[in-house]
């Protein structure tokens, strides 16, 4: 059976629960870009989750893929960086976008991805067996060398490793449903529970900076409602060095619209505002929803080329 060009990747389900549970494991929840690595004979592809293919973008990684003894296979996983202990989106940031990065980049930046899940191996398609006897087929698949990393998994404790992993500062964990099949699209086969609260908004506006500060003061941020209207969330103005400020507001500025794009417009801001086309989707920390629908001490962390803007919805529990 010859390999497929693509398969969806399976998402995850926001969820307030908390549970142990024998028929479950639970994984790390690690904060960077997703991606799915296609290799078939001596082509290999990186691919993310909306089909940008970024094989350039981390050379290391596709470096170790090539050189292992296995040529045919799709596996799932999540390309990261690191500040000390942690992932850090932010600091990934510095790799996206770039194209057959420099000697430098690659040293002051180092990226690793943790592969947690197979669908495809030696000609077959592996989806439809149970995730325990995926991640062991996985586990068989490759050597385990930096860059590539195998995403280990707790069995039955789910709320004690919650814990522990809020006290380490992780993003939080991701429950699986262990006799499940892999399945594409979100489902509550996976589930995530979040430490901290962020997710993507859509970029539909900026402020005129104050001061001394260079390119925008905030990003006016929203999300998509059921009937297809973007919905106003409130902006962000924390979390930017200067050379995103100049880079991102030289983006938004080619793409300025003369009317918002968000409804309803009653509660938008008005002066030193500029709307843009709702294409940029960036990811936001933030520490609570307030009653009016907006965010509560936002805090931008990237932007989200792996996105599509038409999927980013509110995440709730």
């Amino acid at each position: 059976m010859s390999q497929p060009g693509w398969l969806d990747p399976e998402l995850a389900t926001l969820t307030a629960d908390r549970f142990s549970d024998p028929a479950w494991i639970f994984e790390r929840k690690f904060d960077g870009e997703r991606c799915l690595a296609f290799r078939d004979g001596g082509q290999l592809r990186l691919m993310t989750r909306n089909q940008q293919q970024v094989t350039g973008t981390y050379p290391e990684i596709a470096e170790a893929l090539r050189a292992q003894d296995a040529t045919d296979f799709i596996v799932d996983g999540e390309v990261v960086a690191f500040d000390g202990d942690q992932t850090s989106f932010s600091r990934l940031q510095r790799r996206l976008g770039v194209r057959d990065p420099a000697p430098a980049l690659l040293a002051e930046v180092p990226v690793y991805i943790y592969l947690f899940d197979v669908l495809w191996a030696d000609g077959r398609d592996v989806r439809p067996r149970p995730l325990l006897e995926r991640k062991a087929v996985l586990r068989d698949l490759l050597s385990f060398r930096d860059p590539l990393r195998f995403a280990e998994h707790r069995d039955r404790d789910g709320e004690a490793y919650y814990a522990e992993a809020c006290r380490l500062g992780w993003e939080g964990l991701i429950a699986k449903r262990a006799g499940a099949p892999y399945r594409p699209g979100r489902n509550r086969d996976w589930l995530k529970f979040k430490c901290l609260n962020g997710q993507e908004f859509v970029i539909g506006g900026y402020t005129d900076p104050k001061g001394s500060r260079a390119g925008f003061g905030a990003l006016l941020l929203g999300y998509y409602g059921a009937g297809g209207q973007l919905h106003y969330a409130g902006k962000v103005g924390s979390g930017f060095d200067r050379r995103t400020l100049t880079s991102l507001h030289a983006g938004l500025a080619a793409s300025e619209r003369p009317d918002p794009p968000f409804e309803p417009v009653r509660a938008l801001p008005r002066s030193h505002v500029h709307w843009v086309e709702p294409r940029l989707v960036a990811q936001v920390g933030f520490s609570e929803w307030t009653v009016d629908g907006e965010l509560r001490h936002p805090r931008f962390q990237g932007l989200r080329r792996d996105k599509d803007p038409a999927e980013v919805v509110r995440e709730l529990p």
